[in-house]
């Protein structure tokens, strides 16, 4: 397998923490984001969204969504089970990660690259040029407030966002807000369930790698 990557982001910092938790280890070549090297070879012609992370896998088939690595590479390393452990956590697991990609970073997401001038004319990841639309700025930083509301009742009297072990909803979770910094917006003082989660979570060493 071969990993085309840039860990500082929030995608492949998704795949990072997995990888870390559960000690899998694979080759990888470094796509440096801020220098545009995402536009040119090799990645392009491994996966032509012009995205990371991507995997090549052993039968030399591609991957370029973190949910869909994460998957296969659950299935390859059972051990340390993150994508839950039972029928009910599997699909609490699922509905978690897709709450939290959808309504917490990728209103981060808008915020960031519809309100930073170095990404005029791309508004949105890949090869195709997009306008940014200033109003997505407001409209985006409304929907992280209400989605940090929604985590932190989730974490009310709770140590991990489902069940009782940590798992890829946790991830997904650090990552989202570790993005919060990439556009200075701090949880908000009345989520104290979150910044409690955080700051425990911030002590594993998979999020410190």
């Amino acid at each position: 397998m071969l990993l085309y990557t840039y860990p500082p982001a929030p995608n492949p910092r998704r795949l990072h923490i997995f990888m870390a938790e559960k000690g899998i280890e694979i080759p990888t070549v470094q796509v440096d984001l801020a220098k545009g090297e995402q536009f040119g070879e090799p990645l392009r012609s491994v996966n032509p969204s012009c995205t990371v992370p991507a995997l090549v896998t052993d039968e030399g088939v591609v991957l370029a969504q973190v949910s869909a690595i994460c998957d296969y590479l659950e299935e390859l390393y059972p051990e340390r089970p993150l994508l839950g452990r039972t029928p009910l956590e599997r699909a609490l697991v699922r509905e978690w990660t897709h709450r939290i990609f959808l309504e917490g970073l990728m209103a981060i997401a808008d915020v960031f690259r519809n309100g930073n001038p170095a990404f005029a004319k791309r508004a949105l990841p890949g090869p195709v040029e997009l306008e940014q639309v200033p109003a997505l700025v407001e409209r985006g930083m409304k929907r992280i407030d209400v989605f940090l509301h929604v985590l932190d009742a989730q974490l009310a009297g709770r140590d991990y966002v489902v069940g009782d072990a940590f798992s890829m909803a946790d991830i997904d979770a650090i990552a989202t807000c570790d993005f919060l910094g990439w556009i200075r917006k701090p949880v908000p003082d009345d989520c104290g369930n979150v910044k409690r989660w955080r700051e425990t979570m911030s002590q594993r060493p998979s999020t410190r790698a």
